[in-house]
């Protein structure tokens, strides 16, 4: 779901089209646009890469997660532990002081 909403705020439009659009898992190796190219969501609107952390905010400066948008053509960082699909079950839920990860997400609409 927070992919989702990434998403939709990183679109100029925030999703246009007759149709839902699509959130998918961002392979390492690939662009956004060569992964929504392969789908029925051809079209690359965003490649959001999103880590937050648990538990509630207790001040209005406390920092509750990151984001970056790297753009579609380019694969950008690499890093297999940014894949979740690759990314080990131990590794998507550390916290902060465990060496949590960013996940990436492709942005896709028809």
């Amino acid at each position: 779901m927070a992919a989702a909403a990434a998403c939709r705020g990183s679109t100029a439009s925030g999703g246009t089209g007759s149709w839902g659009n699509a959130v998918l898992a961002k392979e390492n190796s690939r662009s956004c646009a060569d992964v929504c190219a392969a789908t029925e969501f051809f079209h690359c609107d965003a490649d959001v890469s999103i880590s937050g952390y648990y538990g509630k905010a207790e001040s209005y400066e406390q920092r509750l997660g990151h984001f970056y948008n790297y753009g579609c053509q380019a694969p950008g960082n690499t890093n297999v532990k940014f894949d979740e699909v690759k990314a080990g079950g131990e590794d998507v839920f550390k916290d902060i002081d465990e060496g949590h990860w960013f996940y990436r997400f492709c942005c896709c609409r028809k």
